[in-house]
């Protein structure tokens, strides 16, 4: 009961601190060594965006406060995250410093018989647990996370796979908190009421445009809108609200990740309609971000940042032989493949979200975390949301087949990326071994117009397989559409040196209009090399010494945040390490 009164003090102070425009002074009740003179730092990621894309957006107008940050003195910069390109890999060498062995977003592992994916809570704990190993610190210690992969090791992480089913946004106090201050905040209810009509009105009017455009066959999916303006308006509007009550109460360290433009390029492309929206309004979070840190936090320093970058893409099935990865693979090798064959079906519009990621999850999540509480009837309603969700959702990729029933051969796909994993031995396979077995395949692999690359190991060293033999990996034997050849050279073979990479890596070819060729039905695509995917963008306050126009690797930026928010406590264990 105690902690209940202290939780409406606490938000009554705050209220009328927000409308007296008194600074709202928290850290008396917070552990010392999160308070006093410790500097403090809010990370906004925009997932997915290209620097590329970030400049044409400012050029058209798209994203005003970031230009006015711009202005005002903060310094964009480019930067290379390295490969995969992808969110765990990128967050992972962020908030730790590590992210040795994530291959791919999915991948497989021969010795145990999983097939990792992250968008699994289980695997991303799997994930944090691997790259903390050591006694590695994360940047958020003591601070919050929202909408992450990762989540550093802050105190509350709320929409945050790795910690998913810890904490609740509704279960708990806090929840119930913001819910009655935002209450009491007419402004922030008429906008978010205005903005799920508005969203509501625009999507059902496609919708029924799409479905008579059809010719009325195809089903009439009215829950899909709905959903949409659930993950993409509320999910995001929550997770502004409790960064701006963590700068009010002093958070030393917030990382919210801001995701539904990665979700919607992917099928719009970078720099589409449905994109630019988006973006539009990750950037109306962004200033009130700010704005709220300038009255009442001007010593908190806010960084802007993408994880990685997004290249326009060509599904492989639109090339060549018109059939996904998966089903070219296993017409040559005559066994059992498995493979991520949901992900390349043509039938699923690009245009469509993916609503069976993340924020499908933590709806999922919250609901567990409520049921417990709900009377009888708001119960049987919880449960029917529940079973609407599950059978109306696309079903997770991921779920459509079961590696362990012993397939001989496993295809994972991820973006223009591929591994390929052969069951008949448990240790990595040389090219040679490979070539013996499966000679055909390894001709036909390197005939497909879709494919640029082919690469495994010889004698534990990377090579590049062509229709000439194996050579060893060097930037000459790569495609010149690669910006930094050297430096692509070395990301490959920094994978390849993975345990868990595949006995064969395929990367997606380029083609003449600049788009790479990506393995999942895409219009635009990351996790492999190749265009923007490869550089995100940074934007550092003018205060920050941080420079990254250098960097080409997430993992160098993780010491800049230890050094200078946490005093260079995060110990230094090695980040790679070699089995």
């Amino acid at each position: 009961m105690r902690a209940f009164l202290f939780q409406v003090r606490e938000l009554v102070r705050m209220l009328l601190a927000w409308l007296t425009q008194r600074p709202y002074q928290p850290c008396l009740h917070e552990p010392e060594d999160d308070c006093g003179d410790r500097a403090r730092f809010v990370i906004a990621q925009i997932d997915g965006l290209a620097h590329e894309f970030l400049l044409r957006a400012l050029a058209a107008g798209h994203t005003p406060h970031i230009q006015r940050l711009i202005a005002q003195g903060y310094r964009l910069q480019r930067w290379r995250c390295g490969l995969p390109s992808s969110t765990p890999a990128s967050q992972s060498g962020i908030m730790y410093g590590n992210n040795w062995d994530i291959p791919a977003f999915r991948w497989y592992e021969k010795d145990t018989g999983l097939a990792p994916h992250c968008k699994s809570p289980a695997f991303a704990a799997r994930i944090k647990q691997a790259v903390s190993a050591g006694g590695r610190l994360g940047i958020l210690a003591g601070g919050s996370s929202y909408g992450n992969l990762l989540d550093g090791d802050a105190r509350l992480a709320l929409f945050t796979l790795s910690a998913m089913g810890r904490q609740r946004f509704y279960e708990g106090l806090r929840g119930l908190g913001w819910a009655f201050l935002f209450a009491l905040i007419p402004w922030r209810i008429i906008r978010i009421v205005g903005l799920i009509f508005w969203e509501l009105s625009r999507d059902f009017t496609l919708t029924f445009w799409r479905w008579f455009r059809s010719g009325f066959r195809k089903p009439l999916a009215l829950i899909k809108p709905v959903l949409q303006v659930l993950t993409n308006v509320v999910f995001g509007e929550i997770q502004t609200f409790g960064v701006l009550l963590d700068i009010y109460r002093g958070m030393p360290s917030v990382y919210v990740n801001f995701y539904g433009y990665d979700e919607v390029a992917h099928g719009d492309g970078p720099l589409g309609p449905e994109a630019l929206r988006a973006l539009r309004r990750i950037d109306s979070y962004i200033g009130q971000i700010d704005r709220i840190r300038r009255v009442y936090r001007p010593d908190t320093r806010l960084y802007i940042l993408s994880d990685h970058g997004m290249s326009p893409a060509v599904p492989v099935t639109d090339i060549g032989p018109k059939r996904s990865l998966g089903k070219f693979i296993a017409d040559y090798v005559k066994e059992s493949v498995a493979s991520d064959e949901a992900l390349t079906d043509p039938a699923w519009p690009r245009s469509q979200t993916d609503l069976s990621g993340e924020s499908f999850r933590w709806l999922l999540d919250e609901l567990d975390g409520i049921e417990s509480h709900l009377s009888p009837r708001a119960l049987r309603l919880a449960r029917a949301l529940r079973k609407r969700l599950v059978d109306r959702l696309p079903p997770d990729a991921d779920s459509g087949y079961d590696l362990d029933r012993g397939a001989d051969v496993v295809a994972r796909v991820s973006g223009n990326v591929a591994h390929i994993y052969f069951n008949v031995a448990r240790e990595r396979m040389d090219v040679s071994e490979m070539a013996l077995l499966y000679p055909n395949l390894i001709d036909a692999l390197n005939d497909h117009p879709g494919i640029g690359l082919l690469l495994g190991v010889e004698n534990g060293r990377p090579v590049v397989i062509s229709p000439r033999g194996t050579a060893a990996l060097t930037a000459e034997l790569l495609p010149p559409a690669l910006a930094d050849p050297a430096q692509s050279a070395a990301d490959l073979a920094r994978v390849l040196s993975f345990p868990h990479s595949g006995d064969l890596v395929i990367i997606g070819a380029w083609n003449a209009k600049g788009r790479v060729v990506t393995f999942e039905n895409q219009a635009a695509t990351h996790g492999g090399v190749g265009g923007p995917q490869d550089y995100p963008f940074l934007l550092a306050p003018p205060q920050s010494t941080l420079d990254v126009s250098n960097v080409v690797h997430s993992t160098e930026i993780y010491p800049y945040f230890i050094r200078t928010y946490h005093n260079g406590r995060g110990q230094q264990a090695p980040a790679e390490r070699r089995e």
